[in-house]
């Protein structure tokens, strides 16, 4: 069961994106000139996404995916191409209504050349009322949580998935370590939901020795980092 602490981070997870950050999180997801240090994040994220893409099968016809945190719904969008029922959700409803419209044209066309399709959500990844799926990917969506809450939504979602979750994370180096603690020092007002590294030899070893992960591995990681930009990626898949 999800406990206070992952509720409470949702909550400001939710305000932040959809409202203090929804215009720049626009401009980073878009071909607009930017910053340097957020060029950085941008083409982290880029590399971060072509990477889970190459996890998943190329033909996906006849399979549902879950899009965890879909953002403006270019992760979504690749896995439709492939032929996948996606269902991406996202808790900013802002950046949503931004994926439907980034995404209309391609859609519409789509239904009749791949048979794939996406429909969007705004609200909780772990709504069991989405039913289940045969893969789940989570880019930079459990990245703000700690280990706690980490390994119950990946429990959560294991539960609901048949093949893989792809997932990232923020690793714990001496850079994160320090940015964290840091961002403690900052009005709660003023600042964006820290960014809490996590070990990943803690997580093998929730893998191995928690009963929810029975019947599944870890096979393979990957960290990208770049300028502003570190997270890493890895699979959990049905053995």
């Amino acid at each position: 069961m999800l406990g206070q602490t992952y509720v409470e981070r949702r909550g400001e997870i939710e305000h932040y994106f959809d409202r203090t950050a929804a215009q720049a999180w626009a401009r980073l997801t878009s071909d607009a000139p930017v910053s340097r240090i957020r060029a950085t994040v941008r083409a982290g994220r880029d590399r971060m996404r072509h990477t889970l893409l190459s996890w998943l099968p190329d033909d996906l016809r006849g399979k549902r995916v879950l899009d965890a945190g879909c953002g403006t719904g270019a992760l979504a969008m690749e896995a439709a191409r492939r032929g996948a029922e996606v269902v991406a959700i996202d808790l900013s409803p802002t950046l949503v209504d931004l994926a439907r419209e980034r995404t209309q044209v391609e859609r519409d066309a789509m239904l009749s050349s791949s048979g794939g399709r996406i429909h969007f959500h705004a609200g909780d990844m772990l709504d069991p009322k989405h039913g289940e799926f045969d893969h789940v990917v989570c880019m930079d969506s459990i990245i703000h949580y700690g280990h706690a809450d980490v390994q119950r939504v990946l429990a959560s979602l294991v539960d609901r998935t048949r093949s893989s979750v792809l997932f990232t994370f923020a690793p714990r180096t001496p850079l994160l370590t320090v940015m964290h603690q840091v961002g403690k020092v900052f009005p709660r007002g003023d600042r964006a939901p820290m960014i809490v590294p996590v070990g990943e030899a803690q997580l093998y070893a929730t893998f191995r020795e928690r009963p929810e992960f029975i019947g599944w591995s870890a096979p393979r990681t990957r960290r990208i980092q770049g300028g502003f930009y570190i997270s890493q990626a890895m699979e959990l898949s049905r053995t």
